[in-house]
């Protein structure tokens, strides 16, 4: 997938584990996370993804430079010009040397003691600087806490790529994930131009098929259709499948629910309602909310699917529907 969207970090690491093995559990992602298999940081859009450092350098390389575009009028606004980004970062970098890994706190301590700013809003604009400059990334969580690491640190193997190269890998990326897409699909969920979305597909000998007047394109022979062990999925709040596309469309849902963030109930490829969680005593209590009846083999693939999803947590789960 290349990268996957993260802003949310418990439900965006059960975003990874309903992609993986059956027996993929939360603290088997944790583990990797701990260790820096897995890495949290801003890159393709402005929000946070997970990416694995293999990949983490030459897709920073690739993406960085549009996201700081984005953000230049925001740093303007708030005073952060060169001179006091260049202060900070050195800063950052100085402080993460010889502590190895610091919370974010720790690090406005620091520029604080600079005479630096360090109010919530541009902390947090400094910091996604330093991440975007490719000096930073997340470290091993300490408690609940996030911290953040030298990069250089982290993930001292990762790869780069000449720009041309790192752009077809990441096109080759996302449609063999999410395909089939549209062009805008691919520049929303990249943050890259359209020029480069186009470049990324004529590189990789994309397929185009056209669908109500819709291009689509594709890698390779289409597939044909086949049965999923389930059609029914409980996704997390900005999981890719919901969160990749530029054209809401492609992903059905009832009208009410364009823009309204939340864990989604997935049948057969249409977000067919909402779910939550409440602590219930010593296990977890799931609210499933339909936006339309289900029927009876859809409520007889919810057993399955919630235990799929206690077993990922370690928690006994039950379940209703409101």
């Amino acid at each position: 997938m290349g990268a996957v969207q993260a802003q949310e970090y418990g439900p965006a690491k059960w975003g990874l584990g309903v992609r993986a093995s059956q027996h993929t559990t939360d603290r088997a992602v944790e583990r990797a996370f701990a260790r820096g298999q897995i890495l949290r940081t801003h890159l393709l859009r402005p929000t946070w993804h997970f990416v694995t450092a293999a990949d983490i350098r030459w897709i920073l390389e690739l993406t960085a430079p549009q996201v700081h575009r984005a953000m230049a009028s925001y740093l303007g606004r708030l005073g952060l010009n060169a001179s006091v980004m260049n202060r900070a970062v050195d800063i950052i970098q100085h402080a993460l040397s010889e502590s190895g890994y610091l919370t974010r706190r720790e690090l406005s301590s620091h520029l604080e003691r600079s005479r630096l700013p360090c109010r919530s809003i541009q902390l947090a604009h400094i910091v996604m600087y330093a991440e975007l400059e490719g000096l930073i990334c997340s470290g091993p969580r300490r408690g609940k806490q996030f911290t953040y690491a030298l990069l250089a640190d982290r993930a001292p193997n990762a790869r780069r790529l000449p720009r041309d190269e790192a752009l077809a890998e990441l096109t080759r990326r996302y449609l063999r994930s999410h395909g089939p897409a549209t062009v805008r699909d691919l520049v929303w969920w990249s943050g890259l131009r359209t020029a480069d979305a186009k470049r990324g597909l004529e590189m990789n000998g994309a397929k185009s098929v056209d669908v109500d007047g819709v291009r689509y394109w594709t890698l390779g022979r289409r597939s044909r259709a086949y049965r999923q062990r389930s059609a029914v999925h409980l996704l997390p709040i900005y999981d890719e499948y919901l969160v990749a596309y530029r054209d809401h469309h492609a992903v059905p849902r009832p009208a009410y629910l364009l823009g309204n963030f939340q864990h989604a109930l997935v049948i057969a490829g249409h977000v067919a309602g909402t779910w939550r969680t409440r602590p219930r005593g010593s296990e977890l209590l799931l609210e499933i909310v339909p936006s339309r009846p289900l029927t009876g083999r859809e409520r007889d693939e919810l057993p399955r699917v919630v235990t799929r999803y206690s077993r990922f947590l370690g928690v006994a789960v039950s379940w209703l529907i409101k």
